[in-house]
């Protein structure tokens, strides 16, 4: 699993392969390390794919609202399957190789995917504020028109942020260890293997994500804080619950996303302490519990999903 040096040529970097140790010190145990992940990522399979047959299938849920729950169902399945395979593959049966532009196109809808599903959650709480500050101009104001202009944009940045990624990626030199002590190919983890100057992937790749979370955070904040001013000027506690019960979804989603990201990111990167194996399966993690979790907390707090799911399969249970 030793290579020698891959020079420079474009032939010598994309014709050998990467092997992915899985979860580094966790050897013995990992094969029951594959039951939850295999677990969690058949809930992200199930789940998505049922949002988004409803969404789909029902007319009168084509509103701002599900329109965007069906992106963010699109984005978890393609985020959950860009990840969850190759890795239960290397923790079960210990498929280790992934040829080099594998790994590049790994991390590429990794990445890509988090930016979006990032975005999305700005969308949905643009979304809620019209819903709640401007109710009577909610469907005027986003129409299938602007909603489609909006994914467009998501898809866009997500993208196009990614692409500089490959380019500095492309540029490195990786001349012995070609062994990545990760379950999948994160950029940091890849990035740590170059025998060449990779200060510009890491400054690159640090300012992204600050940049990106920074924003998207910051846009959340300032359209709840509008929410928040505009329900207190409401006399009557029936209109607050009323209020934030179409937000409760939105905010928990929020925080299966970003708490656990942050905390990926935080420790990854400045908590030197903590064991290298906490530090995949919170990466690993982090990729499958938002996917996961998105269908069963809309699927419980929406009540036009949860009638819509039931009635589905009242009605395949009694036909």
């Amino acid at each position: 699993m030793v290579a020698n040096s891959l020079g420079n040529s474009s032939w010598g970097r994309s014709s050998f392969s990467f092997y992915l140790l899985g979860i580094p010190g966790l050897e013995e145990s990992q094969h029951w390390i594959v039951l939850p992940l295999g677990s969690l990522y058949l809930l992200a399979l199930v789940g998505n794919v049922t949002i988004l047959f409803i969404i789909r299938t029902d007319p009168s849920l084509h509103q701002p609202m599900y329109l965007f729950l069906a992106m963010l169902a699109a984005i978890d399945l393609i985020l959950a399957s860009s990840t969850a395979p190759k890795a239960l593959a290397v923790l079960m049966s210990h498929s280790c190789e992934i040829w080099y532009p594998t790994c590049l196109t790994q991390m590429f809808f990794i990445h890509a995917f988090s930016s979006m599903e990032s975005g999305v959650l700005v969308a949905m709480a643009l979304d809620r504020y019209v819903a709640i500050c401007h109710p009577l101009h909610h469907m005027t104001i986003l129409t299938p028109g602007v909603i489609g202009r909006i994914g467009l944009v998501v898809l866009a940045r997500g993208i196009l942020l990614l692409i500089p990624f490959l380019i500095l990626l492309r540029r490195l030199i990786f001349c012995q260890s070609v062994v990545i002590s990760h379950a999948y190919c994160e950029h940091m983890a890849v990035v740590k293997l170059a025998c060449s100057d990779a200060t510009v992937n890491r400054a690159y790749g640090l300012v992204v994500a600050l940049l990106v979370v920074g924003f998207d955070v910051f846009a959340i904040g300032i359209s709840y804080s509008l929410i928040l001013c505009a329900v207190l000027r409401v006399p009557g506690h029936d209109a607050w619950l009323k209020a934030f019960g179409t937000c409760g979804s939105h905010i928990c989603v929020i925080l299966v996303f970003y708490v656990p990201g942050m905390f990926s990111f935080l420790t990854h990167r400045f908590g030197h302490n903590v064991p290298h194996h906490v530090h995949v399966l919170l990466a690993t993690l982090y990729l499958l519990v938002p996917p996961a979790l998105n269908p069963l907390v809309y699927g419980v707090k929406t009540q036009q999903i949860r009638e819509r799911v039931l009635r589905v399969f009242y009605v395949r249970v009694w036909d």
